[in-house]
Parts: structure tokens; sequence; C-alpha cells
């Protein structure tokens, strides 16, 4: 048995990761396996946290990008302090447990990152660094360094090989973001083969071309080259750092070297063979008592947090101003005055493009709100997401508040959720609608882990016209609806897009995708109490007594009004909902909902993207939408051509009457 307390510390790392595996008959050990030791040496010897406050503002982060390899940092989180009691581990990928198969932010105390999905945990952390560097720039002062931290990956050969990680990668390069760490776990095995037979690229020189410093362990194993390395890249403050360490994967298993040791559990007499080549003779799920007593981080991490609040008392002390507003920043606080900050439309006022407004509501905003900042891939002067007189982001103004982010919209988006998760920063993002396809993926996780992110989708149907059905979005809202705790708002005008920022900035359980369009629309009245409740009434018939309700989102919501007014003259009462945002309308309560939508009355949906998800709000009534792909033509021809018109909405009334 070994008395090297440091190694016996990567042993039982590795022992508890094996033994979770074993006890839930599924999980990943052969990454925990190889990657222990360079786990534990961030951990143990560079990474600043409190395990008594994971959310402690002041630490730095740590994303296991290879999400498979879970019980590397949930074994981690139990020997260093955090609220993960041995029991959980044996829990492990089981219901009600804080030990999932893939680490969940939000659901397991001391986690930075919902990771699993490859290649966007290691993208996350290109938009931790640049909140750090943001952040830093805008509020450190000489004597108070209060955004001080480093940021660091554990990556596996499959997130390098991620589309997502060449977009952020480069990125993160041409920010030269020094405070970025990566160590890739260079087991040069994945899932299916060895790495050699899927790639035979020369990552350091891929790395390099993008700004990279890249330094190489060639023993994974050997705990002070690994901490050499680090201390290297921490002192490069000018380039993100990957550092490649050559490791084992399922080191010291039958399976160690080959694919079988990625994702099947080891078996009782694997675990066995693994443990006697370890030197371990210690039954399942042991601490050795000199480890806990050596990675116990609560004392060291209470310290280093007591330092930083003292920091930061001094720093209220000293720059009064800039302390309160670093306070409002990190409690993700709204001026008590939001309303009064939207600018306002009025009826009969020359028509605007939601997408134009929307940038109006952004600039009102952004002198109310510090932490309102973002861009777009390579369509600010489409998407309207500029705030002018906030600066351009880049390696000489970290201050700049609009970042270019190329044409790299998942990465983007990923870099969105990373500005988000590290906190203090409401991040927008902003593309066409249609290239929603791209970012999907981080929307996605967008929403599982509860992040703020606004999407900015214009150019939001046919109405974007000549450009054809390649960038004319059919199928997006509808993807993009189906995505649970996200809010897709659909704004009708001015008006309501006005109250769809204010919406989004104020739901704080997951990402807000608003839809805007190229086409100007004209102003109807403003309503945000209606509009804050997913669908209201805006136009109804003669004494309410309505024969059929068109319900309506976006540029349809007009179309539905003349096609309103149209059915009047032949004496059919038609009341207009519009319906902005299904999600909030459907968590209103039943009453609300049947005021809105009586029961019994006709009901007729419009909207100029795919109708499946009006089925739910027609009771079997008609849906005016799109069954094909658009084309290229004038938007007004087109709408016209696929039935968007107030004499097919007539025919389609007279039709369910």
């Amino acid at each position: 048995m070994s008395t090297d307390v440091p190694q016996l510390s990567v042993n039982t790392i590795r022992t508890l990761s094996i033994d979770g595996v074993q006890a839930a008959n599924s999980g990943h050990p052969g990454a925990p396996l190889g990657a222990a030791p360079m786990a534990y040496v961030v951990w143990q010897d560079f990474l600043r946290f409190n395990p008594q406050n994971p959310e402690w503002a002041g630490r730095d982060r740590f994303v296991l990008s290879a999400g498979h390899a879970s019980m590397l940092i949930y074994s981690l989180l139990h020997l260093t302090g955090y609220d993960m009691p041995l029991q959980e581990l044996k829990d492990f990928r089981q219901w009600g447990s804080k030990t999932p198969g893939h680490p969940e932010f939000f659901h397991t105390p001391g986690l930075d990152a919902t990771t699993g999905p490859l290649g966007q945990g290691a993208a996350m952390t290109v938009g931790m660094a640049m909140a750090q560097a943001h952040l830093a720039a805008r509020y450190n002062r000489p004597d108070f360094p209060i955004f001080d931290s480093h940021i660091y990956s554990i990556l596996g050969d499959g997130d390098l090989q991620e589309g997502v990680n060449h977009e952020s990668a480069a990125l993160a390069g041409h920010l030269k973001l020094g405070r970025l760490i990566w160590l890739h776990d260079d087991n040069q095995v994945q899932l299916d083969t060895a790495t050699d037979k899927a790639e035979s690229e020369d990552t350091a020189e891929r790395y390099r071309s993008y700004g990279w410093e890249v330094l190489r362990v060639e023993d994974g194993n050997n705990l002070d080259e690994i901490r050499q390395a680090i201390t290297v890249a921490k002192n490069n403050t000018s380039q993100p750092t990957l550092i490649q360490v050559r490791t084992v994967i399922g080191f010291g298993s039958p399976k160690a070297g080959t694919s079988k040791a990625h994702g099947e559990p080891l078996g009782e007499a694997g675990v066995t063979a693994t443990k006697q080549a370890l030197g371990w003779d210690y039954p399942p799920f042991t601490v050795p008592d000199e480890v806990a007593a050596h990675m116990n981080a609560t004392e060291r991490g209470a310290t280093l947090e007591s330092e930083w609040n003292a920091l930061m008392d001094g720093y209220r002390a000293a720059h009064p101003d800039l302390g309160r507003e670093v306070d409002a920043l990190l409690a993700r606080e709204l001026p008590a005055n939001l309303s009064e900050a939207l600018p306002s439309y009025e009826v009969g006022g020359k028509a605007i493009a939601t997408r134009s407004a929307s940038g109006e509501v952004i600039n009102a905003l952004a002198k109310v709100i510090p932490g309102l900042m973002g861009g777009s891939a390579d369509l600010s002067g489409s998407t309207k997401t500029t705030i002018t007189d906030g600066g351009v982001l880049d390696h000489d103004n970290y201050a700049g508040r609009n970042v270019y982010f190329g044409v790299r919209e998942f990465g983007m988006a990923a870099a969105g959720n990373g500005l988000s998760l590290f906190g203090g920063l409401r991040p927008l993002v902003g593309t066409f609608l249609v290239f929603a396809d791209y970012l999907k993926p981080a929307f996605r996780l967008s929403a599982i882990q509860m992040q703020p992110v606004t999407y900015v989708l214009t150019h939001d149907s046919i109405g974007l016209g000549e450009d054809g059905p390649t960038h004319q979005p059919i199928d997006q809202l509808a993807m993009l609806r189906a995505v649970p705790g996200a809010h897709v708002i659909r704004p009708a005008d001015a008006n309501e897009t006005a109250a769809a920022w204010a919406m989004a900035l104020e739901y704080d359980k997951g990402p807000t995708a608003l839809a805007l369009s190229r086409q100007d629309l004209p102003i109807l009245p403003r309503n945000h109490a209606g509009v804050k409740k997913g669908a209201y009434v805006v136009h109804d018939a003669e004494g309410g007594s309505a024969q059929v309700i068109l319900i309506a989102s976006g540029s349809e919501v007009s179309l539905a009004i003349d096609a309103a007014q149209a059915l009047k003259a032949e004496g059919i009462g038609a009341r207009v909902v519009s319906m902005p945002c299904m999600e909030v309308f459907r968590e209103q309560d039943q009453a609300y909902r049947d005021q809105v939508l009586t029961p019994g009355v006709k009901r007729v949906a419009i909207e100029a993207a795919s109708k499946q998800p009006w089925y739910e709000w027609t009771q079997g009534g008609p849906v005016i939408g799109m069954d094909t792909f658009g084309a290229s033509a004038p938007a007004k021809v087109l709408f016209e051509k696929f039935g968007f018109s107030v004499e097919n909405v007539i025919k389609v009334v007279r039709g369910v009457l």
C-alpha cells in the first residue's frame, strides 16, 4: 500500500470512480482512471473554491467537458468537502441522487456547468473566460483585483473533434484569453476505436494556429510534470493554453488502453484486478483517513472566500458607486424602473420591423442594465444587436460590450451560456432565426442549465423575401418551442417587442428566444400586461360576441386584424388574439385562458411557419401555416401565394362556420 499521500489520493479518486460505476452497473470508468492525476493536481494545487459556498463569486471555474467521466468530479466533490456524502457516490445514476449520469448544473452543488454533449463544456469555458476578462476590465481597480479567476477544463479526444471546439478555440485564441486553461486527456482512444482511425491532424499545431500556447505532459501519472505545466500556463496572461496530457484510458484495469474501457463497467473481476494493479487493499468506497484530511478543502476554501470578502469590503469603501454596481450585477438585480426605460410606440406611428424595435430597446436597456452585453454571428447590422456606445470586446479592450463572434453560431451560443454561468452578466446572442439550427444544442443546454440567455433571432418568416427557402425559417419556431423551460416570443409589433425584452430579462429559469421580423409592421395598442401573460385579446367583435377567434403571432397578427375587419363587413364577429408566447400563456390559470380563448367558439390559427404547435390552441380548428419550404420572391408576393391574405383567411373562416 502506497504511503505517498498524493498518490494515495489519486488512487482514491480512481477507486471511488470505478466503485460508483460498478455499483450502478453503468457508466464510464476509463476516463476517471486515466485522468485522475491531472484532476487531483488542478483541484489540490491550483483551483480556488469554497466547498461551503459553491456559488462564491470569487472562485475559479472548473468544467469537466468530458462529462461522461462524471464519477471523477463527484469523487472530487466528496473528497474536498462539498455537500456530497459518500452515499451519493454509491447511488450513482439512481433516481433522486446528486450523482446523475452526466454532471448537471443546479442539480449537484459544486458544478460550474452541465456537460455531456461533447465539445460544449469547453466551449462554455470560453464564455466564462470572456466574462472574467470583461468584468475585470470594467471593475478591477489598483489593489482591488476582485475579478481574478482562472478557468480550467478537462477535455477528451471527442471534445476536440466536435465542430464547436474549433469555433470556440479559434475565438478564444483571437481574444487572447490568458486565464483559460484546457487539459486534454490525450489517451488516443475513443468509444469506437483508436483516435488514429478517425483523425490524423496535428492537434498541437491546430491550436497554435489559433493563437494558443500548447504544452505537453508526456507522463499523465507524473504529478510534478502536470503541476509544472499548469504553472507555465498560469504565467501566460496573453494566450489561452492547451496542455496535452498523455494518459492511458482505463489505467490499471484489464481493459487499459482499449475502447472497452470507455463506456462499460469493469465487472467485479475487473474492479478487483484494477485495485490490485493500483496496490489498493481497501473495501469498496473507502477513503483513507490521511486522504480525507489531505484533500478536505473546507478550511482553505473558507479562508480564500474570507480574504476575497475583505477585498470586496475595501473595494466598496474605496469605490462606493462601483461597489454598488458590482453587488447588483452579481445579484442579477433589475432596475426598479425597468418599464420606464422601455421605449413606447404610438398607434398610427411609422411602421417598424420588430428587429429594429429590438435594437432600440437594447440600447435603452443598456443604459440601465450594465450587465447587458453580447453580439451576433457576423450579422449585427441585420439583427440590430449593437449597443451603440458599448465598444467592442477584443483583446485590447475587454471592457467592450459588443462581441464579434464571427460566423460561429454554435460557438457563440455556447459562449453565451458561459457568460451567463460565470455570473453578473446578461448575455444576448443574435443570428437569423433559420440559423437556430446551428445553435440548437447550446439553446437546449441554456434550458437544461436554466440560464437566462436572450437569443435575438431575426428574419423570422417567409417575410424575409428574396433570399429564398434556404434563409426562410419554417420549422425553427416549432423546434425551439419544443424545448422544455425555454420561452419563445414572437412579438407582433414594436410595443410587443419592448414587452418581450422585459419578459426575457425577468425570466431567470431559462433562455428566451425573440423571433423578430425583417419587414416593417404597423403599431398596435400598447398592452404590456397582456403580452406578459403570453396571449391577449388585441381586437374583439362588437359586444364581445365573437363567432370565430383568430389566433396569431408576429406579423400575422396585423393580417388577422385586417381579416376581422373584413369579416365584420360580412356580419361575422371575429376576435383576434395575439399569442406572442405559448409557453407563458400555458402557465396562466384556466380562468384567464378561457377569458382569452372562449370555450366553444370556433378557432383559426395563423402563423407563417410550421403548423404543428398551433393545434393545441385551435380545438381541432384549422391552422393557416406552412406545409412546404418558402420560395424566392418579394415578401408581399410570398404571403399571398402561401395563403397569408385577408381573402384566404375569410375563406377558411367561412369553411369553419
